[in-house]
C-alpha cells in the first residue's frame, strides 16, 4: 500500500501532492500553528513539517497501537490519541503533551475511539461500544464519569465539536443509510443535516471559522451502512453548516484513513487528506 498526502485548497478549488509513502498512514490533523500535520503510521503518531518536509515520531511510550483516531487541543499543546490497550487489545482514549511524552489514560473502559475536543479544552468526544451498542459519549479531558449523548440504534460515530462548542456533529445510520447529523453539546436536538439516498456520509469536520463541512462518502451499495473500509472509490465532498446539498470536491481511492478526523488548516481554506495506491 502507498499513501499521498495531499491539500485541498478551498480557494483554487485544487489539491496538491506534499508526500508519498511506500506504506500505510492515515487520518491527518493540521497543527494550530499552520506548521505541520500529524497522522498515525503502524501504530505510531508522527508529525510532519509542511516547510521542511522533516518527518519527527511524537514519542507515546508504552502507547504503540494507536488508530486513526487522534485529535489536537485547541491551545496546540496536547495530543488525544486512541490506542489499543496490551492487556485486551480494546482502543482507550489517552492524552499526552504535542512534543511526546507519558500518556494519561482517560477511558477506562473500552472500546472508546476519539473523535473531538470541545474548544474550551474541558470535554473530550467520542464513539464507544458498551453493552453492545455504538454510542456517542463524552467524558472531562482529564478524566471522570462518562455521559452517553445518543440511544438511537445501530452505529453512532464520529463525534466532533464546532468551534464554539455549541454543538457535536457526527453521523447515524438510524436513517438507514449513513447520514450526517448534528445535536447540542448536551445530546438534545439530534437533527438530520444530510439526505443522501445514494450515498453513506462518515466523518463531518467542521472548519476552523464554523462555516463547511468536510465529508467523506462511500457510493450506496459499496459496502455496509455501518462500515467504513479502505481501499474504495469514494468522494469527499463539501456543505455549509447551515445544511444544504454536499458539493463533490474530490474523487479518490481511500476511505478508512482518508479524513477520519479534523484536518483543516487554522484559516480554514485548506484541509489535509490521504488518498491510497495498491502496490499491485
Amino acid at each position: 500500500m502507498e499513501s499521498v498526502l495531499e491539500i485541498y485548497n478551498i480557494e483554487t478549488s485544487s489539491r496538491e501532492t506534499i508526500y508519498e509513502f511506500p506504506y500505510l498512514i492515515e487520518a491527518p490533523n493540521w497543527s494550530m500553528d499552520g506548521k505541520y500535520l500529524v497522522y498515525n503510521s503502524n501504530g505510531r503518531i508522527y508529525s510532519y513539517d509542511l516547510c521542511s518536509n522533516e518527518i519527527k515520531e511524537i514519542y507515546t511510550d508504552y502507547a504503540i497501537a494507536c488508530n486513526n483516531d487522534h485529535v489536537l487541543s485547541a491551545d496546540g499543546r496536547s495530543i488525544a490519541i486512541s490506542h489499543g490497550t496490551k492487556e485486551d487489545g480494546k482502543s482507550r482514549i489517552y492524552t499526552l503533551p504535542i512534543e511526546g511524552g507519558i500518556p494519561r489514560l482517560i477511558t477506562p473502559l473500552g472500546p472508546s475511539y476519539l473523535h473531538g475536543w470541545s474548544p474550551d479544552g474541558k470535554t473530550l468526544s467520542y464513539c464507544a461500544e458498551r453493552d453492545g451498542e455504538y454510542d456517542i459519549y463524552t467524558i472531562p479531558a482529564l478524566g471522570g464519569e462518562e455521559t452517553r449523548l445518543t440511544d438511537a440504534p445501530g452505529l453512532n460515530d464520529g463525534p466532533e465539536y464546532d468551534p464554539t462548542g455549541e454543538y457535536i456533529w457526527f453521523n447515524s445510520v438510524r436513517s438507514g443509510l449513513m447520514q450526517v447529523y448534528r445535536m447540542k453539546s448536551d445530546g438534545s436536538e439530534q437533527t438530520q443535516m444530510t439526505f443522501d439516498e445514494n450515498w453513506n456520509t462518515w466523518f463531518p469536520h467542521v472548519s476552523p471559522d464554523g462555516k463547511l463541512i468536510s465529508m467523506i462518502a462511500y457510493r450506496k451499495g459499496d459496502l455496509k451502512p455501518d462500515e467504513h473500509l479502505p481501499n474504495k472509490h469514494v468522494e469527499l465532498r463539501l456543505m455549509s453548516t447551515e445544511g444544504g446539498k454536499p458539493t463533490t470536491i474530490v474523487e479518490l481511492f481511500g476511505g478508512q484513513g482518508t479524513i477520519n478526523v479534523n484536518s483543516w488548516s487554522p484559516d480554514s481554506k485548506r484541509f489535509a487528506f490521504v488518498s491510497y495506491r495498491t502496490n499491485k
